[in-house]
């Protein structure tokens, strides 16, 4: 359900890209200043993290060696955190939902295993019609309407290109080379890859080849709010604060324990529920790969913005514009479940 493949900041790492693809990307020149930066070549894993959560009586979490991490400074760890601040003069005409307290909701909900009616393309999930779209597109192409890149950027903005410009196939522009390794472009200290607005594959062109979203939207940061959207409509993009402590989770209801402030990021928000202890949570799909966390997944405090988990909720519904030129009806058009 759920793809862990690669680690890029822009923000929405919307789109979670394929298996490996017969196209080879260039390998553009890494930025050394990244791997030397003063006061950060420190590595991002420490022991004394893992012992002060482990040891603390009401942490809630398990911390361990998180081996996705285990070669990152601590420069390359807050590079790949790339949310931005989002300018309140761009929030301005962005529509908020919200949801009448009427709504009976499940005391939990877990996306991976019941099916909305209707939902989200959620960039980085793969659709009923099992569509994958293109992180390069999203990052190279959408220029400084999204922010800077691989430097970091606005998730609102991620998903209005979205609406406007549309993204296209992961098959059209790949994030993987022939014997795939991972595209150069967002690793830490890589620059942004080059926007070249044409398919990698023969015979495929790169307007036919986008697929729109018909809306963005934020969600109220109420909890009641977050959950109605994702139990009717599907995931949605949450933008939350990591601090140090988070590259060491591994199981449990994380909260902020110890370490300092690294950057923003962007992850999935798939459910909620309730500990045995009674300890409310989200459920969240990560992009750590499955050697991260908890399989990939982590989960939070809930209900009390943990973090400004609840303050950033982003989404948008899928349009069936291009789906009918390239897929059977059959296979559920117009339809995205995470």
């Amino acid at each position: 359900m759920q793809s862990n493949k690669m680690s890029m900041p822009l923000l929405l790492l919307l789109l979670v890209a394929a298996g490996p693809q017969a196209t080879r990307a260039a390998k553009p020149i890494p930025n050394r200043q990244l791997m030397t930066e003063e006061g950060d070549s420190s590595r991002i894993i420490q022991d004394d993290i893992i012992k002060t959560i482990n040891k603390h009586a009401n942490a809630g979490w398990t911390a361990a060696q998180n081996p996705y991490f285990a070669n990152y400074t601590t420069a390359q760890f807050k590079h790949i955190l790339g949310v931005k601040p989002t300018p309140h003069n761009v929030l301005n005409d962005v529509p908020v939902k919200t949801y009448p307290r009427s709504l009976m909701l499940p005391k939990e909900f877990d996306a991976r295993v019941t099916v909305a009616r209707v939902g989200h393309l959620v960039l980085w999930s793969v659709s009923r019609i099992n569509i994958s779209l293109s992180v390069n597109d999203l990052l190279a192409c959408c220029g400084f309407m999204c922010g800077d890149g691989c430097d970091g950027g606005y998730p609102i903005m991620a998903w209005r290109y979205f609406v406007r410009n549309g993204v296209v196939t992961d098959e059209c522009d790949p994030y993987f080379d022939q014997v795939g390794c991972k595209h150069p472009g967002c690793e830490p200290a890589y620059p942004t890859p080059v926007c070249e607005k044409k398919c990698k594959v023969q015979n495929q062109v790169w307007l036919e080849k986008k697929h729109f979203s018909v809306n963005a939207y934020r969600v109220n940061s109420d909890p009641h709010d977050i959950m109605a959207e994702v139990y009717q409509n599907g995931p949605v993009e949450v933008a939350f604060t990591v601090y140090e402590d988070f590259a060491h989770y591994k199981s449990g209801v994380y909260k902020h324990i110890t370490g300092g402030m690294m950057g923003g990021h962007a992850v999935k928000l798939i459910g909620w529920g309730t500990t045995d202890a009674g300890e409310d949570y989200w459920l969240l799909a990560n992009q750590w790969n499955r050697g991260w966390g908890d399989d990939g997944y982590f989960k939070i405090i809930r209900g009390t913005n943990e973090c400004g988990i609840e303050e950033d909720v982003v989404a948008g519904m899928p349009s069936t514009k291009n789906m009918v030129r390239n897929y059977d009806s059959a296979s559920g058009v117009g339809t995205a479940i995470v």
